[in-house]
Protein backbone atom coordinates (compact mmCIF):
# COMPACT_ATOMS: atom_id res chain seq x y z
CA UNK A 1 0.00 0.00 0.00
CA UNK A 2 1.38 3.32 -1.00
CA UNK A 3 0.36 6.94 -1.40
CA UNK A 4 -0.47 8.35 -4.97
CA UNK A 5 1.14 11.74 -5.57
CA UNK A 6 -0.37 14.09 -8.67
CA UNK A 7 0.62 17.56 -10.06
CA UNK A 8 -2.23 19.75 -9.56
CA UNK A 9 -2.39 23.19 -12.28
CA UNK A 10 -3.24 26.22 -9.47
CA UNK A 11 -4.20 28.40 -12.23
CA UNK A 12 -6.78 25.55 -14.06
CA UNK A 13 -6.64 22.42 -11.73
CA UNK A 14 -5.59 20.08 -14.58
CA UNK A 15 -4.14 17.33 -13.07
CA UNK A 16 -0.45 15.39 -14.56
CA UNK A 17 0.94 12.39 -13.27
CA UNK A 18 4.47 13.68 -13.20
CA UNK A 19 6.04 17.39 -12.85
CA UNK A 20 6.81 19.67 -16.13
CA UNK A 21 7.81 23.45 -16.69
CA UNK A 22 4.03 24.13 -17.80
CA UNK A 23 0.47 23.17 -17.75
CA UNK A 24 -0.57 21.17 -20.33
CA UNK A 25 -4.07 22.53 -20.50
CA UNK A 26 -3.31 26.19 -19.73
CA UNK A 27 0.24 26.55 -20.22
CA UNK A 28 0.68 28.59 -17.66
CA UNK A 29 4.50 28.21 -16.31
CA UNK A 30 5.64 27.19 -12.52
CA UNK A 31 1.54 26.00 -11.96
CA UNK A 32 2.32 22.51 -10.71
CA UNK A 33 2.18 21.64 -7.12
CA UNK A 34 2.35 18.00 -5.37
CA UNK A 35 -1.03 16.66 -3.80
CA UNK A 36 -1.41 13.31 -2.16
CA UNK A 37 -4.41 12.13 -3.45
CA UNK A 38 -4.25 8.89 -0.79
CA UNK A 39 -3.61 4.94 -0.42
CA UNK A 40 -3.65 3.13 -3.36
CA UNK A 41 -4.45 -0.07 -3.34
CA UNK A 42 -3.84 -3.62 -6.02
CA UNK A 43 -7.02 -4.93 -5.78
CA UNK A 44 -10.25 -3.15 -7.08
CA UNK A 45 -12.50 -1.24 -3.62
CA UNK A 46 -15.66 -2.42 -2.81
CA UNK A 47 -18.32 0.38 -2.65
CA UNK A 48 -20.60 0.87 0.47
CA UNK A 49 -24.27 1.77 0.29
CA UNK A 50 -26.06 3.46 2.93
CA UNK A 51 -29.12 1.60 3.27
CA UNK A 52 -32.88 3.01 4.61
CA UNK A 53 -31.81 6.43 2.82
CA UNK A 54 -35.22 8.81 2.86
CA UNK A 55 -35.68 10.06 -0.82
CA UNK A 56 -39.13 12.17 -1.19
CA UNK A 57 -41.02 12.99 -4.39
CA UNK A 58 -40.46 16.67 -6.04
CA UNK A 59 -44.49 16.67 -5.59
CA UNK A 60 -44.49 16.05 -1.72
CA UNK A 61 -41.52 18.43 -1.06
CA UNK A 62 -42.15 21.56 0.98
CA UNK A 63 -41.07 24.47 -0.65
CA UNK A 64 -39.25 27.35 1.52
CA UNK A 65 -38.79 30.84 0.94
CA UNK A 66 -35.85 31.80 2.58
CA UNK A 67 -35.93 35.39 4.16
CA UNK A 68 -33.99 38.14 2.76
CA UNK A 69 -31.91 40.55 4.33
CA UNK A 70 -32.56 43.66 3.56
CA UNK A 71 -30.12 46.70 3.13
CA UNK A 72 -30.35 50.34 2.88
CA UNK A 73 -28.20 50.12 -0.10
CA UNK A 74 -31.04 49.53 -3.22
CA UNK A 75 -28.54 48.90 -5.71
CA UNK A 76 -26.77 45.73 -3.85
CA UNK A 77 -30.72 44.49 -3.50
CA UNK A 78 -31.18 44.65 -6.71
CA UNK A 79 -28.20 42.40 -7.78
CA UNK A 80 -28.68 40.34 -5.50
CA UNK A 81 -32.34 39.69 -6.22
CA UNK A 82 -33.65 41.37 -3.23
CA UNK A 83 -31.67 41.11 -0.37
CA UNK A 84 -29.03 38.85 1.14
CA UNK A 85 -30.72 34.75 1.51
CA UNK A 86 -30.58 33.88 5.48
CA UNK A 87 -29.15 30.51 4.51
CA UNK A 88 -27.15 31.80 1.05
CA UNK A 89 -23.02 31.98 0.08
CA UNK A 90 -22.17 34.95 -2.16
CA UNK A 91 -18.70 35.87 -3.34
CA UNK A 92 -17.44 38.87 -4.77
CA UNK A 93 -14.47 39.38 -6.73
CA UNK A 94 -13.22 42.89 -8.28
CA UNK A 95 -9.50 44.13 -8.88
CA UNK A 96 -7.37 45.77 -5.76
CA UNK A 97 -8.36 49.27 -5.01
CA UNK A 98 -11.98 48.82 -6.67
CA UNK A 99 -14.24 49.38 -3.08
CA UNK A 100 -15.04 45.63 -2.44
CA UNK A 101 -13.90 45.36 1.32
CA UNK A 102 -15.44 49.05 1.74
CA UNK A 103 -19.00 47.92 0.70
CA UNK A 104 -18.85 44.76 2.42
CA UNK A 105 -18.08 47.13 5.71
CA UNK A 106 -20.77 49.53 5.19
CA UNK A 107 -23.34 46.48 4.55
CA UNK A 108 -22.29 45.06 8.03
CA UNK A 109 -22.48 47.81 9.59
CA UNK A 110 -26.30 48.31 8.26
CA UNK A 111 -26.99 44.95 9.03
CA UNK A 112 -25.79 45.49 12.69
CA UNK A 113 -28.05 48.31 12.97
CA UNK A 114 -30.85 45.97 12.03
CA UNK A 115 -30.01 43.78 14.80
CA UNK A 116 -28.02 41.27 13.32
CA UNK A 117 -24.62 40.15 14.11
CA UNK A 118 -21.89 40.09 12.01
CA UNK A 119 -18.34 38.63 12.17
CA UNK A 120 -15.57 40.08 10.09
CA UNK A 121 -12.40 37.92 9.08
CA UNK A 122 -10.03 39.14 7.62
CA UNK A 123 -6.92 37.47 6.37
CA UNK A 124 -5.65 40.35 4.53
CA UNK A 125 -5.91 43.48 7.18
CA UNK A 126 -5.05 43.69 10.47
CA UNK A 127 -7.83 44.90 12.65
CA UNK A 128 -6.21 48.43 13.25
CA UNK A 129 -6.56 48.96 9.58
CA UNK A 130 -9.94 47.38 8.96
CA UNK A 131 -11.26 50.17 12.52
CA UNK A 132 -9.24 52.93 9.84
CA UNK A 133 -11.50 52.61 7.09
CA UNK A 134 -14.34 52.05 9.26
CA UNK A 135 -13.65 56.10 10.95
CA UNK A 136 -13.62 56.96 7.38
CA UNK A 137 -16.58 55.40 5.96
CA UNK A 138 -18.89 54.90 8.94
CA UNK A 139 -20.13 57.62 10.52
CA UNK A 140 -21.50 55.46 13.53
CA UNK A 141 -19.59 52.26 14.57
CA UNK A 142 -22.10 49.78 15.23
CA UNK A 143 -21.17 47.49 18.53
CA UNK A 144 -22.18 44.27 16.98
CA UNK A 145 -19.91 44.21 14.10
CA UNK A 146 -17.27 41.50 15.21
CA UNK A 147 -13.26 41.55 13.26
CA UNK A 148 -11.17 39.23 13.54
CA UNK A 149 -7.72 39.43 11.57
CA UNK A 150 -6.09 35.73 10.88
CA UNK A 151 -5.57 33.26 7.70
CA UNK A 152 -6.40 30.50 9.91
CA UNK A 153 -10.13 29.16 9.17
CA UNK A 154 -10.11 26.93 12.34
CA UNK A 155 -9.86 30.07 14.75
CA UNK A 156 -12.35 31.71 13.05
CA UNK A 157 -14.80 28.73 13.58
CA UNK A 158 -13.71 28.94 17.50
CA UNK A 159 -15.11 32.74 16.47
CA UNK A 160 -17.97 31.39 14.86
CA UNK A 161 -19.07 28.81 18.33
CA UNK A 162 -18.32 31.92 20.51
CA UNK A 163 -20.19 35.14 19.10
CA UNK A 164 -23.43 33.05 17.03
CA UNK A 165 -22.88 35.65 14.37
CA UNK A 166 -26.04 35.65 12.11
CA UNK A 167 -23.56 36.67 8.92
CA UNK A 168 -19.80 35.93 7.95
CA UNK A 169 -17.72 37.73 6.20
CA UNK A 170 -14.68 35.94 4.68
CA UNK A 171 -12.26 38.48 2.91
CA UNK A 172 -10.47 37.06 0.94
CA UNK A 173 -10.95 33.12 0.63
CA UNK A 174 -7.85 32.73 -1.09
CA UNK A 175 -5.94 33.85 2.24
CA UNK A 176 -7.52 31.65 4.18
CA UNK A 177 -6.18 27.62 5.49
CA UNK A 178 -7.48 24.51 7.38
CA UNK A 179 -4.87 23.03 9.59
CA UNK A 180 -5.74 19.84 8.55
CA UNK A 181 -4.14 20.59 4.69
CA UNK A 182 -0.67 20.61 4.70
CA UNK A 183 -0.76 23.37 1.37
CA UNK A 184 -0.20 26.70 1.03
CA UNK A 185 -2.84 29.49 1.46
CA UNK A 186 -4.45 30.11 -2.00
CA UNK A 187 -3.44 26.32 -3.32
CA UNK A 188 -7.06 24.87 -5.11
CA UNK A 189 -7.38 22.34 -2.30
CA UNK A 190 -7.06 24.95 0.98
CA UNK A 191 -9.55 27.37 -1.34
CA UNK A 192 -11.60 24.34 -2.01
CA UNK A 193 -11.69 23.05 1.19
CA UNK A 194 -12.09 25.98 3.32
CA UNK A 195 -15.36 27.12 1.27
CA UNK A 196 -16.88 23.92 1.45
CA UNK A 197 -16.12 23.98 5.57
CA UNK A 198 -18.45 27.53 5.03
CA UNK A 199 -20.78 26.00 2.92
CA UNK A 200 -22.01 23.59 5.55
CA UNK A 201 -21.66 26.66 7.49
CA UNK A 202 -24.59 28.67 5.79
CA UNK A 203 -26.60 25.42 4.65
CA UNK A 204 -27.02 24.13 8.38
CA UNK A 205 -30.57 23.43 9.06
CA UNK A 206 -30.56 24.25 12.47
CA UNK A 207 -28.74 27.27 12.46
CA UNK A 208 -28.66 28.59 8.95
CA UNK A 209 -25.93 31.83 7.95
CA UNK A 210 -25.50 34.03 5.16
CA UNK A 211 -21.82 33.94 4.59
CA UNK A 212 -19.95 36.50 1.84
CA UNK A 213 -16.42 35.73 0.67
CA UNK A 214 -14.28 38.07 -0.97
CA UNK A 215 -12.80 36.48 -4.47
CA UNK A 216 -9.05 37.48 -5.73
CA UNK A 217 -9.30 38.45 -9.40
CA UNK A 218 -6.43 37.48 -11.99
CA UNK A 219 -4.93 39.35 -14.57
CA UNK A 220 -7.48 38.39 -16.91
CA UNK A 221 -10.03 39.72 -14.60
CA UNK A 222 -11.64 36.55 -13.74
CA UNK A 223 -12.13 35.20 -10.40
CA UNK A 224 -9.23 33.26 -9.34
CA UNK A 225 -8.69 29.83 -8.57
CA UNK A 226 -10.69 26.43 -9.68
CA UNK A 227 -14.43 26.98 -11.80
CA UNK A 228 -15.89 24.91 -9.14
CA UNK A 229 -15.45 27.54 -6.19
CA UNK A 230 -18.30 29.58 -9.08
CA UNK A 231 -20.18 26.16 -9.31
CA UNK A 232 -20.30 25.91 -5.05
CA UNK A 233 -21.33 29.18 -4.18
CA UNK A 234 -24.93 30.70 -4.58
CA UNK A 235 -24.11 34.31 -5.98
CA UNK A 236 -21.04 35.58 -8.03
CA UNK A 237 -20.51 38.95 -7.81
CA UNK A 238 -18.37 41.35 -9.63
CA UNK A 239 -17.37 44.43 -8.91
CA UNK A 240 -16.13 46.85 -11.92
CA UNK A 241 -13.98 50.26 -11.94
CA UNK A 242 -10.86 51.28 -11.53
CA UNK A 243 -8.80 52.39 -8.63
CA UNK A 244 -9.25 56.47 -8.90
CA UNK A 245 -12.64 56.21 -10.85
CA UNK A 246 -15.93 57.68 -9.08
CA UNK A 247 -18.15 55.28 -10.58
CA UNK A 248 -18.63 51.71 -9.59
CA UNK A 249 -20.47 48.86 -11.14
CA UNK A 250 -21.51 45.43 -9.53
CA UNK A 251 -23.19 43.09 -11.47
CA UNK A 252 -24.14 39.49 -11.26
CA UNK A 253 -22.48 36.50 -13.51
CA UNK A 254 -24.59 33.88 -11.28
CA UNK A 255 -27.49 34.15 -9.05
CA UNK A 256 -29.65 31.03 -7.91
CA UNK A 257 -32.00 33.43 -6.05
CA UNK A 258 -32.48 36.35 -8.83
CA UNK A 259 -31.97 37.22 -12.25
CA UNK A 260 -28.23 37.09 -13.12
CA UNK A 261 -26.53 40.24 -15.22
CA UNK A 262 -28.60 42.76 -13.11
CA UNK A 263 -25.89 45.85 -12.17
CA UNK A 264 -26.19 48.26 -9.59
CA UNK A 265 -23.88 51.59 -9.57
CA UNK A 266 -22.24 52.85 -6.99
CA UNK A 267 -20.44 56.36 -6.82
CA UNK A 268 -17.13 56.00 -4.65
CA UNK A 269 -15.88 58.97 -2.76
CA UNK A 270 -14.64 60.04 0.60
CA UNK A 271 -17.55 58.85 2.60
CA UNK A 272 -17.12 55.20 1.18
CA UNK A 273 -19.56 53.85 -1.65
CA UNK A 274 -23.23 55.58 -2.26
CA UNK A 275 -26.23 54.39 -4.56
CA UNK A 276 -26.31 55.44 -7.85
CA UNK A 277 -29.86 56.25 -7.79
CA UNK A 278 -29.73 57.77 -11.60
CA UNK A 279 -27.06 55.97 -13.08
CA UNK A 280 -28.15 57.77 -16.81
CA UNK A 281 -26.09 61.25 -15.60
CA UNK A 282 -23.06 59.40 -15.92
CA UNK A 283 -23.67 57.94 -19.28
CA UNK A 284 -24.44 60.92 -21.40
CA UNK A 285 -22.96 64.33 -21.32
CA UNK A 286 -25.66 67.51 -19.98
CA UNK A 287 -26.19 69.88 -22.76
CA UNK A 288 -28.72 73.17 -23.00
CA UNK A 289 -31.30 72.57 -25.82
CA UNK A 290 -29.05 74.53 -28.07
CA UNK A 291 -25.80 73.13 -27.63
CA UNK A 292 -26.05 70.69 -30.02
CA UNK A 293 -22.51 69.21 -30.96
CA UNK A 294 -21.79 66.41 -34.12
CA UNK A 295 -20.80 62.93 -33.60
CA UNK A 296 -23.12 62.22 -30.39
CA UNK A 297 -26.26 59.59 -30.81
CA UNK A 298 -28.72 58.72 -27.58
CA UNK A 299 -29.95 55.20 -27.18
CA UNK A 300 -31.46 53.33 -24.77
CA UNK A 301 -29.61 49.88 -23.32
CA UNK A 302 -30.74 47.64 -20.91
CA UNK A 303 -28.83 46.10 -17.90
CA UNK A 304 -30.85 43.41 -16.04
CA UNK A 305 -34.19 44.63 -16.07
CA UNK A 306 -33.30 48.70 -15.73
CA UNK A 307 -32.93 50.87 -19.26
CA UNK A 308 -30.03 53.14 -19.20
CA UNK A 309 -30.06 56.30 -21.61
CA UNK A 310 -26.90 56.19 -22.95
CA UNK A 311 -24.76 58.03 -25.43
CA UNK A 312 -22.28 56.93 -27.89
CA UNK A 313 -19.75 59.56 -29.86
CA UNK A 314 -17.87 59.18 -32.65
CA UNK A 315 -14.80 61.03 -34.32
CA UNK A 316 -14.48 60.71 -38.08
CA UNK A 317 -11.75 61.96 -40.03
CA UNK A 318 -9.71 61.83 -43.20
CA UNK A 319 -6.41 59.12 -43.03
CA UNK A 320 -3.00 59.91 -44.89
CA UNK A 321 -2.46 55.59 -44.47
CA UNK A 322 -3.16 53.15 -46.67
CA UNK A 323 -5.88 51.70 -44.30
CA UNK A 324 -7.88 54.15 -42.04
CA UNK A 325 -8.26 53.21 -38.64
CA UNK A 326 -11.53 51.72 -36.98
CA UNK A 327 -10.72 51.82 -32.97
CA UNK A 328 -14.15 51.44 -30.65
CA UNK A 329 -13.48 51.38 -26.81
CA UNK A 330 -16.92 49.71 -26.56
CA UNK A 331 -17.41 47.57 -29.85
CA UNK A 332 -15.38 44.65 -30.92
CA UNK A 333 -13.70 45.82 -34.18
CA UNK A 334 -15.53 43.24 -36.64
CA UNK A 335 -18.54 44.86 -35.08
CA UNK A 336 -17.98 48.30 -36.57
CA UNK A 337 -16.43 47.34 -39.58
CA UNK A 338 -19.71 45.65 -40.15
CA UNK A 339 -21.59 48.69 -39.42
CA UNK A 340 -19.13 50.65 -41.95
CA UNK A 341 -20.13 48.29 -44.22
CA UNK A 342 -23.77 48.94 -44.00
CA UNK A 343 -23.64 52.41 -43.82
CA UNK A 344 -21.46 52.88 -46.61
CA UNK A 345 -23.13 50.04 -49.01
CA UNK A 346 -26.90 51.22 -48.14
CA UNK A 347 -26.63 54.51 -47.45
CA UNK A 348 -23.64 55.80 -49.59
CA UNK A 349 -21.74 57.38 -46.86
CA UNK A 350 -17.79 56.63 -48.39
CA UNK A 351 -15.62 56.00 -45.38
CA UNK A 352 -12.53 54.05 -47.44
CA UNK A 353 -11.00 57.20 -46.42
CA UNK A 354 -11.70 57.57 -43.11
CA UNK A 355 -11.00 56.96 -39.36
CA UNK A 356 -13.86 56.01 -37.51
CA UNK A 357 -13.41 56.30 -33.64
CA UNK A 358 -16.13 55.16 -31.45
CA UNK A 359 -16.94 55.08 -27.96
CA UNK A 360 -19.63 55.61 -25.01
CA UNK A 361 -19.90 58.09 -22.39
CA UNK A 362 -18.77 56.65 -19.24
CA UNK A 363 -17.14 53.69 -21.08
CA UNK A 364 -19.84 51.12 -20.68
CA UNK A 365 -19.66 48.02 -23.44
CA UNK A 366 -22.19 47.54 -25.92
CA UNK A 367 -23.67 44.30 -25.81
CA UNK A 368 -27.26 44.32 -27.13
CA UNK A 369 -27.49 44.94 -30.63
CA UNK A 370 -30.32 47.77 -29.95
CA UNK A 371 -27.82 50.05 -30.06
CA UNK A 372 -26.24 50.04 -33.40
CA UNK A 373 -28.89 52.35 -35.10
CA UNK A 374 -27.33 55.08 -32.60
CA UNK A 375 -23.98 54.32 -33.08
CA UNK A 376 -24.19 54.44 -37.02
CA UNK A 377 -26.08 58.07 -36.64
CA UNK A 378 -23.11 59.02 -33.98
CA UNK A 379 -20.89 58.38 -37.12
CA UNK A 380 -22.79 59.93 -39.70
CA UNK A 381 -22.87 63.27 -37.36
CA UNK A 382 -19.82 63.26 -37.15
CA UNK A 383 -18.99 62.43 -40.72
CA UNK A 384 -21.84 65.15 -41.96
CA UNK A 385 -20.55 67.67 -39.45
CA UNK A 386 -24.07 68.27 -38.02
CA UNK A 387 -25.54 67.23 -34.49
CA UNK A 388 -28.59 65.96 -33.87
CA UNK A 389 -31.37 67.47 -31.65
CA UNK A 390 -30.46 66.59 -27.89
CA UNK A 391 -34.23 65.44 -27.60
CA UNK A 392 -33.56 62.88 -29.74
CA UNK A 393 -32.92 58.57 -29.23
CA UNK A 394 -32.78 56.44 -31.98
CA UNK A 395 -33.42 52.64 -30.60
CA UNK A 396 -33.40 49.92 -33.29
CA UNK A 397 -31.22 46.76 -34.93
CA UNK A 398 -29.51 47.58 -38.47
CA UNK A 399 -29.57 44.34 -40.71
CA UNK A 400 -27.07 43.57 -43.94
CA UNK A 401 -29.86 45.13 -46.31
CA UNK A 402 -30.15 48.43 -44.22
CA UNK A 403 -33.69 48.04 -42.75
CA UNK A 404 -34.46 48.49 -39.25
CA UNK A 405 -34.78 45.32 -36.81
CA UNK A 406 -37.30 45.66 -33.83
CA UNK A 407 -35.57 45.08 -30.28
CA UNK A 408 -37.04 43.62 -27.12
CA UNK A 409 -38.56 45.64 -24.42
CA UNK A 410 -39.27 48.39 -26.38
CA UNK A 411 -42.00 49.52 -24.40
CA UNK A 412 -40.66 49.67 -21.12
CA UNK A 413 -37.56 51.62 -23.20
CA UNK A 414 -39.13 54.28 -24.31
CA UNK A 415 -41.27 54.61 -20.81
CA UNK A 416 -37.91 55.63 -19.64
CA UNK A 417 -37.43 58.24 -22.59
CA UNK A 418 -40.61 59.71 -21.64
CA UNK A 419 -40.16 60.01 -17.77
CA UNK A 420 -36.50 61.55 -18.29
CA UNK A 421 -38.07 64.61 -20.75
CA UNK A 422 -37.19 63.23 -24.33
CA UNK A 423 -39.67 64.47 -27.44
CA UNK A 424 -38.17 61.68 -30.13
CA UNK A 425 -37.34 58.64 -30.37
CA UNK A 426 -36.90 56.08 -33.78
CA UNK A 427 -37.83 53.12 -33.82
CA UNK A 428 -38.07 50.05 -36.25
CA UNK A 429 -41.58 49.84 -38.84
CA UNK A 430 -42.67 47.14 -36.51
CA UNK A 431 -41.05 47.56 -33.15
CA UNK A 432 -44.18 48.44 -31.77
CA UNK A 433 -47.53 46.51 -30.81
CA UNK A 434 -50.46 48.52 -32.77
CA UNK A 435 -52.32 49.58 -29.78
CA UNK A 436 -49.17 51.16 -27.78
CA UNK A 437 -49.37 55.17 -27.46
CA UNK A 438 -47.10 57.49 -25.44
CA UNK A 439 -48.53 61.03 -24.88
CA UNK A 440 -45.01 62.48 -23.97
CA UNK A 441 -42.88 61.71 -26.45
CA UNK A 442 -43.08 60.92 -30.57
CA UNK A 443 -42.42 57.90 -32.12
CA UNK A 444 -41.22 57.94 -35.13
CA UNK A 445 -40.83 54.43 -36.93
CA UNK A 446 -39.12 53.94 -40.07
CA UNK A 447 -37.70 50.84 -42.65
CA UNK A 448 -34.58 51.62 -43.46
CA UNK A 449 -31.27 53.68 -42.34
CA UNK A 450 -31.82 55.76 -45.33
CA UNK A 451 -35.18 57.08 -44.10
CA UNK A 452 -33.70 58.02 -40.64
CA UNK A 453 -30.86 60.14 -42.60
CA UNK A 454 -33.51 61.68 -44.06
CA UNK A 455 -35.64 62.33 -41.25
CA UNK A 456 -32.97 63.73 -38.92
CA UNK A 457 -30.82 65.51 -41.51
CA UNK A 458 -33.25 66.63 -43.93
CA UNK A 459 -31.36 65.01 -47.13
CA UNK A 460 -31.73 61.95 -48.62
CA UNK A 461 -28.77 59.03 -49.35
CA UNK A 462 -27.97 57.57 -52.56
CA UNK A 463 -30.34 55.06 -53.89
CA UNK A 464 -27.28 53.21 -55.75
CA UNK A 465 -25.58 52.73 -52.12
CA UNK A 466 -21.87 53.08 -53.84
CA UNK A 467 -22.40 56.40 -54.46
CA UNK A 468 -21.30 59.85 -52.49
CA UNK A 469 -24.25 61.51 -50.63
CA UNK A 470 -25.77 64.38 -51.54
CA UNK A 471 -24.50 66.37 -49.06
CA UNK A 472 -20.55 65.87 -50.14
CA UNK A 473 -21.40 67.32 -53.12
CA UNK A 474 -22.30 70.23 -51.07
CA UNK A 475 -19.18 70.14 -49.07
Amino acid sequence: MKKKTIYKCTSCGHEHIKWQGSCNDCREWNTLEEEEIGDVTGGQKTISKKKNVKVNRLTDTISQNSDRIITKYNEFNRVMGGGIVKDSITIITAIPGAGKSTLLLQISDDMAKQGLKVLYASGEESDSQIKTRAERVLQDMHKDVWVYSDNSLNNVLGCIDQIDPDVIIIDSIQTFVLDEYPQRPGSPTQTMECANTLLKIAKDAQRPRAIIMVGQMTKDNELAGLRALEHLVDTVLILEGEEGEELKMLFSSKNRYGSSGEIGFFSMGEQGMTAVDNPSEFFMTQRDDNDVISGSALTVVKEGTRPIILEIESLVSSTFMPYPSRIAECLKKDHVNTLISIMEQRAGIPLHDKNVVVKTTGGIRLKEQSSNLAAIMSIVSSYKNKGIPNDTVFIADIGLTGELKKVPTLELRIKELERMGFKRVYVAFNGLKSTTTFSKIKVIPCKTLSQVIQSVFGTSTSKGGSQRAPWDEEE
